[in-house]
């Protein structure tokens, strides 16, 4: 019987240090990979700063379209954009009028 009762202290002894490993264990493991966790906050940084450089891409292309409508208004038309879109729009070009025909990046 003495070999039990020692067996029970022992185990007694172990219980309060491996109930806190087991704790610790599972609150770090949550802090790395949880919903929470340090791998998803990195992972969201990613995505948020690729969402930042998509926008100023957007931006960029927004600003670059205003200009070309800006120069298309009446008020401040300019006859070289209207020559050029005109001859883009119909497809037309004037018979002195040199085309060199350049593959778009989409084609190759």
């Amino acid at each position: 019987m003495g070999i039990l009762r020692e067996l029970r202290q022992r185990a007694r002894s172990f219980a309060g240090p491996l109930a806190v490993a087991c704790a610790i264990g599972y609150l770090g493991y949550h802090a790395i990979q949880g919903d929470r966790g340090l791998l998803t906050w990195l992972q969201l940084s990613y995505q948020a700063e690729k969402a930042r450089t998509t926008l100023a891409v957007s931006r960029a292309e927004e600003i670059r379209l205003a200009r070309r409508v800006t120069l298309l208004r009446a008020d401040g038309l300019d006859p070289d954009m209207l020559d050029e879109r005109a001859r883009a729009v119909l497809n037309l070009a004037h018979p002195d009028d040199v085309v060199v025909f350049v593959d778009s990046p989409a084609a190759r």
